[in-house]
């Protein structure tokens, strides 16, 4: 379905087991899609640049999040990540401009480089900031300070996981 810029609504069946790489990029258009449990991987780039998405519901069989995998997915505004992933690889969120919502569980154990560049959390009615993600603890680019404490269950943070948190001691 690369690059089906038409394509609005998507239901994959129970019979598949696996989204490849690329399998929905560039499907500008596509609103919805129904990801069920028989998946157990999404390839790289899968979802990426489906502008038009506006929540995305992982599976309790994913345990990977791939590269780029819903990058500049630019309407997207909440994501629930199951218990069952324990990491999520480079660029995973990036460039998700309206994402306000994430939840990451305490098996994720590593957060690749940029996962959640250039996303946005709602901050307050009227600023928007930058969000920084490790196992759930949002840090304001911008206001970030004092003490952070990493759960135990991480064990690697990439690089610019704390980009411009100039404040941070």
């Amino acid at each position: 379905f690369y690059y089906c810029l038409s394509l609005e609504s998507v239901t994959i069946p129970d019979s598949v087991t696996s989204i490849g790489e690329y399998a929905f990029w560039e499907c500008a258009s596509l609103e919805s899609v129904t990801i069920p449990d028989s998946v157990t991987s999404i390839g790289d780039y899968a979802f990426s640049g489906c502008s038009s998405i506006k929540t995305i519901t992982i599976p309790d069989s994913v345990i990977n999040i791939g590269t780029d995998t819903f990058s500049r997915c630019t309407s997207l505004e909440s994501v629930t990540i199951p218990d069952s992933v324990t990491s999520i690889e480079d660029y995973a969120f990036s460039e998700c401009f309206s994402l306000e919502s994430v939840t990451i569980p305490e098996s994720v154990t590593s957060i690749g480089i940029e996962s959640f560049g250039g996303t946005k959390w709602l901050d307050n009615e009227t600023e928007k900031t930058p969000l920084f993600v490790i196992n759930g603890l949002l840090i304001d680019g911008r206001k970030c300070s004092g003490d952070i404490l990493i759960p135990d269950s991480v064990t690697c943070i990439e690089g610019a996981a704390f980009l411009a948190c100039s404040s941070l001691e």
